[in-house]
């Protein structure tokens, strides 16, 4: 939800009009459940997801009942061990106020700590199952295989390098001094094209610049500063990422997106609850960090044991089935064709080319 600041009396009924549509949108998303609570002790391990689903029928939603905007919830680190949440059952929202205590103000939005912020605060979200996601490059294109610098020797004798060992990395390193190694990997194909639009990086460890290619050396020295899996010459270097962002706001996509999963991250055919899977959308398609995704089993095509028409009865009809609703699944890592999410509820276990789509 946007906050817009307006002049005129135009602006003002548009704000107005756009209020109604939000408070509309609010009811028929963030319903509480018919059994919900009047209240909920925060304990160490919560989530403000877990808290949410005991209170709403659809826990991506908790901003809205906090009567919060985007911006005041750009850190959601607020809630801790020891509060506790009321529902409000005559305004409709959740609360770190007992309803009828304070103003009315105070009611619609939690309490502030401004002494150790984060410390020990509930995350959004499981964080632990992602964290290994969140530092690693995971997707990789033609092009940045194309212009990656590349190991091109190391020391003599070292058949397994580890931490300490020198690399001899070719490439421009464009200002860079730490970063990640990887192997293109498994390719990632779009399942309603059937074409590759990235490929699944092997993540193998890291290096550090020692000192770059001076006049008459055509290499940079690099040291090897963490080793995850067994690296050697030809392998890709990528520049270390920024501090990931670890704290997410769960919001509907800007825009109305339907995907397709693309695969599940450790392999096999089936994923459950707190498992990463791919899908064939990202940022060009409006996708960003916290949007939440509705999962289902793609309907089949079958035919229809009553529908036999032309000679004999021999030509079937063929009728499609409903996509079937099986979970939910939470983005929390974008590139350009494509995103990683965590399944945060599923019904049935989530397989390859399952459709995650905008909630409705």
């Amino acid at each position: 939800m946007k906050n817009f600041i307006t002049v005129g009396t135009r602006l003002a009924v548009a704000a107005l009009i756009a209020a109604a549509s939000s408070t509309a949108v609010q009811a028929a998303e963030c319903a509480f459940r018919p059994n919900a609570p009047d209240q909920h002790k925060v304990v160490r391990g919560d989530t403000l997801w877990d808290i949410s689903g005991k209170f709403l029928e659809h826990p991506w939603c908790w901003p809205q009942v906090w009567g919060m905007n985007r911006d005041e919830i750009a850190n959601p680190h607020w809630i801790y061990p020891g509060q506790i949440v009321y529902f409000d059952r005559k305004t409709g929202r959740l609360s770190l106020n007992k309803p009828g205590e304070g103003t009315a103000d105070d009611r619609l939005s939690p309490r502030m700590r401004t002494e150790g912020v984060g410390a020990d605060a509930i995350s959004s979200i499981p964080s632990g199952a992602i964290e290994p996601f969140l530092t690693m490059p995971l997707i990789v294109d033609d092009k940045q295989l194309d212009s990656a610098p590349r190991i091109a020797a190391h020391e003599d004798g070292h058949v397994y390098l580890a931490k300490g060992d020198k690399v001899y990395v070719r490439g421009a390193l464009d200002g860079g001094t730490s970063y990640q190694v990887f192997r293109p990997g498994t390719p990632l194909r779009d399942p309603d094209t059937n074409k590759v639009i990235a490929y699944e990086a092997v993540y193998l460890g890291t290096v550090a610049l020692q000192s770059a290619a001076r006049a008459g050396v055509d290499v940079h020295t690099f040291t090897v500063s963490g080793s995850a899996q067994e690296m050697g010459v030809g392998d890709r270097l990528v520049a270390a990422p920024p501090t990931p962002l670890r704290n997410y706001v769960p919001h509907a996509p800007a825009r109305a997106t339907s995907a397709r999963i693309l695969g599940i991250y450790s392999g096999g055919s089936f994923a459950g609850q707190n498992q990463v899977v791919s899908v064939n959308r990202g940022t060009l398609d409006g996708l960003d960090i916290g949007a939440v995704l509705q999962l289902y089993h793609k309907g089949q095509t079958i035919a229809d044991p009553g529908g036999n028409k032309g000679f004999l009865g021999m030509q079937k009809t063929m009728i499609k089935l409903p996509d079937e609703q099986v979970g939910s699944l939470f983005i929390f890592r974008v590139f350009k064709n494509v995103s990683y999410g965590l399944i945060m509820q599923a019904t049935q276990p989530v397989q390859t080319g399952d459709v995650a789509a905008s909630p409705e």
